[in-house]
């Protein structure tokens, strides 16, 4: 996803940004600039046109392939986790959507 906060007056991006997601705006401003400190971009300058804010699924390129590497295979684990998840979620689901049909009598 790609945030609009590449204007001078991105405050009024942050707010809106920071409404949506039911946050602070100067939570959400320290995580965009922590973001940016971490990939070694200029925190103070805004971010260069489609530039996506953290947590927009992408990860700071690394050259060196074990890095690299080693990136994936985090995300991979984050990932199967959250298959799991959401496969026990969803086992819960039918498991009541069952009950609930049984329960009927119409």
């Amino acid at each position: 996803m790609l945030w609009p906060c590449t204007s001078p007056r991105s405050g009024a991006a942050y707010k809106s940004i920071a409404a949506d997601l039911g946050i602070n705006r100067k939570t959400l401003r320290n995580w965009v600039l922590r973001d940016r400190r971490r990939r070694g971009v200029d925190p103070a300058a805004p971010p260069a046109a489609g530039e996506a804010v953290a947590g927009a699924g992408q990860e700071a390129s690394a050259t060196d392939p074990d890095e690299r590497i080693r990136q994936l295979e985090a995300r991979v684990r984050g990932l199967e986790a959250s298959e799991r998840k959401l496969a026990t979620e969803r086992d819960i689901l039918r498991g009541a959507a069952k009950y609930f049909a049984g329960e009927t009598s119409w």
